[in-house]
């Protein structure tokens, strides 16, 4: 569990469900992750108390779907469409492709995935693929979302099992980096680039709550934009500011 500080005896604890994405999510890490940061500052001064508390993804969605967290870090909406999305963002996700460093595949359209194998986290969403992979789940070689699986994927691209997988940049940059892998694994391409969310859930018996800790966020967050304030935790994760920048990708070196 990685909750924000101790709790006042005046304060409402939000319950909040995520999962272990560094750099979004570090639990156990001297920094929390920059999606971690962000939600500390902005409920540090309000009548809520985040307690957030890490499981597997599938998990996580069912908890706050359920009622028994009130909210989801971080999902991109086709996730899990069927929760309560505020209207500002706490991020953005890049989804792309990686590769062997000496693979001569990129990826280039659906067309460059005929006779090709690629890694996927289950309950994940890439728009631009969402349909195609139902119609051609032959494809995909999916497994459970784990705090192992860019770990697992990378050996299953050494053991030749997969030719690429799918996950997202920063993330899969931050492990490369910390397996030293960083000279052996490229990015063959990305296919979206999508908000994602602190997300609340639909439960009826939360409603009166969340609809109080939607409204709140939007409006700390988006003074939260306009003040600098995604900028300057961006830049102590040596990243780019999601929130002026229309492709994370884009400001990264492979």
């Amino acid at each position: 569990m990685c909750a924000a500080t101790s709790r006042a005896d005046d304060r409402i604890p939000l319950k909040i469900a995520a999962i272990d994405w560094c750099p979004q999510i570090c639990p156990g890490k001297t920094d929390p992750g920059y999606i971690i940061d962000i939600v500390e500052e902005l409920f540090r001064s309000s009548p809520y108390e985040p307690e957030i508390s890490i499981y597997p993804w599938s998990r996580a969605i069912q908890y706050v779907r359920s009622g028994r967290a009130h909210a989801l870090l971080s999902p991109a909406k086709p996730e899990a469409p069927d929760l309560v999305y505020p209207e500002e963002e706490v991020g953005v996700q890049s989804m792309c492709f990686f590769v062997l460093k000496d693979s001569t595949w990129n990826y280039d359209g659906v067309k460059s995935l005929e006779g090709h194998l690629t890694g996927l986290a289950s309950d994940t969403s890439i728009q631009e693929l969402n349909a195609f992979i139902q119609e051609r789940r032959d494809l995909f070689f999916v497994q459970p979302y784990s705090d192992a699986y860019i770990q697992d994927s990378i050996n299953m691209l050494y053991a030749n099992r997969v030719n690429s997988f799918l996950f997202t940049y920063n993330t899969t940059l931050h492990n490369m980096r910390s397996m030293g892998v960083s000279d052996e694994v490229r990015s063959a391409g990305c296919v979206s680039n999508a908000s994602v969310y602190m997300a609340f859930s639909p439960a009826p018996g939360l409603a009166a709550e969340v609809q109080e800790m939607t409204a709140y966020f939007d409006r700390k967050m988006a003074q939260f934009k306009a003040d600098g304030g995604v900028a300057r935790i961006m830049k102590h994760y040596e990243l780019s500011d999601w929130s002026v920048a229309e492709d994370p990708a884009e400001h990264h070196t492979d």
